[in-house]
């Protein structure tokens, strides 16, 4: 009879191990879970963000060209004069008047 308690003992022992390790598991996946989605999550934040920096840069280099454009800088046109064009484009755009005209080619 002793035996038996005994046993009985250890299988409930056993079975009390089982679930006190079952509910640890599933606490454990479940904070995996969460730190995944977390990671997720701030990788998206962090594309998006990256995204948002690149269409800021683009928008500012765009608006910048568009202005020395307006202001008589053709980048598709004659580069004989490149930095001397570039330069008076600037600096009529800042409302300075040129220094150097480009030299006109024949």
């Amino acid at each position: 009879m002793e035996i038996k308690n005994v046993s009985i003992f250890f299988v409930s022992a056993s079975l009390a191990l089982s679930l006190i390790s079952i509910a640890a598991l599933q606490a454990h996946a479940a904070t995996t879970d969460a730190d995944a989605s977390d990671s997720v999550t701030s990788k998206q934040e962090m594309k998006a963000q990256k995204k948002a920096e690149s269409k800021a840069r683009r928008a500012k280099k765009n608006a910048e060209l568009s202005k020395l454009e307006k202001n008589g800088y053709n980048p598709a046109g004659n580069q004989s004069n490149y930095p001397q064009n570039l330069q008076n484009a600037q600096q009529k755009a800042t409302g300075q008047k040129p220094t150097n005209a480009p030299a006109v080619a024949p």
